[in-house]
Formats: structure tokens, C-alpha cells, sequence
């Protein structure tokens, strides 16, 4: 079992990223459980703006990363939150993977078939279900199944204060809800395995 995590952080590598932070308590579970785990920082990529899984510039790098989305049966998005939305990062990737909702398998099925996703949100600031709603009713839409609480996020609350590595209080219930969230992800990914979904109805 493969999982790929894009964090959609808005800092560059190797500055330290408190997105990365929450994410890995879900993807450390996931490789107690031997799942095999490739984290990528989206924003030290060459993304190009566009909906298509081809490049759209020389050295454009969503090639790259289309390619071990396909390779792994869990995705997770992990984002900070700005202005009670995902970041700019988040809405380029969900903008490229738009292209998977005509691309199909073998069998007829969409590509995100029978593949699971979950979502990580941290900000000092609220808004963590709106970023949620919107990260996963786009994978719903490209096909990807969402199990049930396949989320953690932590949020400071209304107005200004510390980011998550800063303080803060909830850092027990994130980390515990992140861990449920690998198990559920890793539960329904096996299921989905051993009983694929078939192709649409004709």
C-alpha cells in the first residue's frame, strides 16, 4: 500500500512548516502500519497553472507529480489556511488534477477510483471546515473516495495568535484525530482493494 502527501504549505523548503508538522503525525501512523509514505512540498515544484495532466511549460514538474498520484491508493492534501480558504498551492494542485476527471484505467473505471484521500488543515486563524469542504468535494468530484472523519486540522480560533508549533491549546485532539484519520484512510484503502468499485453504468 502506497500514500502520497502534498503538503500545499506556502513556504519553500527548508523553512519550517507547520502544515508539515500536523501532517506527520498522520503519516507516521500510516507507516506504523507499513504503509509506503512519499511526502512532496508542492511549492518547491514548478506547478504551472493549467488542467491538464501534460506539461504546459518546459521544466514544468505536475508531470512528475501526476505520476506518483496515480502510483499511491492514498492521497493527502494537507493545507494552511489564508482568509478562510485553502492556499494557492492547494487550488493549483486541485486545478491540475482536474484533468483526471476524463482520464480512465484499463477497465473504463475514472483514475481516483478505488483510491482514497483525506485532508490536513492548520492556520492561527478559523476556518478549517470551509477548507476542508472545499479540498474534499474536489477530490469527490475526480472520483476519489472519502472515508468517514478523514480529516484533522488545528485552527487558533478568531483573530490573531500563535501557529502550531508556537502553542496554543487543542495539539492533543489534532494529533489524535490525525491518527484516526490514517487509520480510517488505511481501513477503506484495504477494503476498496480487496472489492474494487466497477466501472460506471453505461
Amino acid at each position: 500500500m502506497k500514500a502520497l502527501a502534498i503538503n500545499c504549505t506556502l513556504k519553500k523548503s527548508p523553512a519550517t512548516s507547520n502544515t508539515e508538522a500536523l501532517l506527520g503525525t498522520v503519516t507516521e501512523q500510516l507507516q506504523k502500519e507499513d504503509v509506503e509514505v512519499d511526502v512532496v512540498r508542492a511549492v518547491d515544484l514548478d506547478i504551472g497553472p493549467g488542467v491538464t495532466s501534460e506539461a504546459v511549460h518546459d521544466g514544468d514538474d505536475w508531470p512528475d507529480v501526476h505520476a506518483k498520484i496515480l502510483d499511491a491508493q492514498i492521497l493527502v492534501i494537507a493545507s494552511p489556511t489564508w482568509l478562510g480558504q485553502p492556499s494557492s498551492v492547494a487550488k493549483r494542485v486541485l486545478e491540475r488534477m482536474d484533468a483526471m476527471m476524463s482520464e480512465t484505467d484499463d477497465e473504463g473505471r475514472p483514475v481516483a477510483y478505488n483510491r482514497v484521500a483525506g485532508v490536513v488543515v492548520t492556520g492561527n486563524e478559523d476556518g478549517a471546515h470551509h477548507v476542508i469542504s472545499e479540498i474534499t468535494g474536489g477530490l469527490q468530484d475526480i472520483g476519489y473516495t472519502i472515508p468517514g472523519q478523514a480529516w484533522t486540522y488545528w485552527n487558533q480560533g478568531p483573530g490573531p495568535g500563535p501557529s502550531f508549533l508556537e502553542g496554543g491549546r487543542g495539539h492533543d485532539w489534532s494529533r489524535s484525530t490525525g491518527r484516526a484519520m490514517a487509520a480510517n484512510l488505511l481501513g477503506v484503502a484495504r477494503a476498496l482493494a480487496e472489492r474494487p468499485l466497477g466501472p460506471p453504468p453505461q
